[in-house]
């Protein structure tokens, strides 16, 4: 398989579930959270003293997802005709407007890490990927030129390639062309509103293609908080969704990952490092 390697120690109930709840948009389920981002606008101060100009939450999003599935590689899993793959890497999709307005041409990108990266890697890896395919005007990326393809054909029969599309996907079959600059095939897609000053969307997953996981977040805003000694202090918290596919693991291993990765957001000084073990899937 070219994006996995297939589990085969999972138990009885886990292998049956793909069957019952076919289409992703039957197994997704949606937690809203928040996390302070006192440690994480500090964080960004200093390295922007440092040289790190551009560096920002976004950078530290991505790190603290990556990080996390360092530690629980569950989440990186993927449904492929009704079976669970291990998935090889790490895949990030990102929808971004190249401009800031209501005609503003839209894109993807696909961000590549390893289990390894630091928040450093991501900031240098998304910094290119970013001035590769959005900041160079007129510039298409592989997924622009695809979806120009699919849109030149005609309506019956873009229906029909669409269908054979989602035929070969089923068995493993879309070239590697394809799935290269395939928004719907990857680890995690994320989107930010904090660009927008709107809180985050509760966004679906999508039945074609294999992303496990979509988390959005939005604008930074100010929260009271009672403490302890009944006084009341004020923090800024971002708010994010994330909608998950059940399929790919259980309740508490993904209530696991989301506790670590909220971890990672509200004291990101600790993905800097690279961790000090990768984990790998079962087999």
């Amino acid at each position: 398989m070219k994006e996995g390697r297939r589990l085969k120690s999972l138990s009885p109930f886990a292998t049956i579930i793909p069957y019952i709840m076919v289409e992703r948009s039957d197994s997704q389920n949606t937690i809203t959270d928040s996390f302070d981002v006192s440690g994480a606008e500090k964080l960004v101060r200093q390295l922007r003293t440092e040289g790190y100009d551009s560096i920002g939450i976004l950078h530290i999003i991505l790190a603290a997802y990556v990080r996390a599935i360092s530690q629980r590689p569950g989440v990186n899993r993927f449904i492929r005709g009704q079976k669970i793959y291990a998935r090889n890497g790490i895949v990030i999709n990102m929808a971004v407007k190249r401009k800031m307005s209501l005609d503003g041409v839209e894109t993807t990108v696909k961000l590549k890490c390893e289990p390894s990266d630091t928040l450093i890697d991501i900031y240098h890896k998304f910094n290119k990927l970013f001035e590769d395919t959005v900041t160079v005007e007129d510039s298409q990326n592989g997924t622009d030129i695809a979806a120009a393809i699919i849109g030149h054909i005609p309506g019956l029969i873009k229906k029909w390639v669409i269908w054979f599309l989602k035929l070969l996907d089923y068995f493993g079959f879309l070239p590697s062309s394809v799935l290269a600059v395939s928004p719907f095939h990857g680890s995690m897609f994320i989107t930010s509103m904090a660009s927008l000053n709107i809180p985050p969307i509760r966004h679906h997953l999508y039945n074609f293609g294999n992303v496990p996981v979509f988390i959005a977040f939005g604008a930074k805003r100010a929260e009271l908080v009672l403490n302890e000694d009944g006084s009341v202090s004020k923090r800024r918290v971002v708010d994010f969704v994330a909608n998950l596919d059940e399929r790919i693991c259980d309740g508490y291993y993904y209530a696991s990952t989301l506790k670590m990765f909220k971890k990672y957001l509200i004291s990101p000084d600790a993905l800097l490092e690279p961790p000090e073990e990768v984990i790998n899937d079962v087999r």
